[in-house]
């Protein structure tokens, strides 16, 4: 995994029937390091959610969770 990363956490609720979903953005365009993260991230908040296209998008309002989460890793986080 790269370790000096900047992602973006950011709230989605357009399009998708009202529900909220906590978008990790800016990610590596790898698939099996996206699909590696998101099976961190959902352990981490125990919600589900998916691996799209350089993001991971994670069930709920889980930005507050997720923060120190990806910091503690690292990463830079922004949003």
């Amino acid at each position: 995994m790269p370790t000096k990363l900047t992602c973006a956490l950011r709230l989605e609720k357009k399009g998708r029937g009202g529900k909220s979903v906590t978008v990790v953005g800016g990610l590596p365009r790898n698939r099996a390091f996206l699909t590696a993260v998101a099976r961190e991230l959902k352990r981490a908040c125990g919600t589900g959610g998916t691996a799209a296209d350089g993001a991971v998008e994670i069930q709920g309002d889980q930005r507050e969770r997720l923060r120190p989460w990806l910091s503690g890793k690292g990463w830079v986080v922004r949003g």
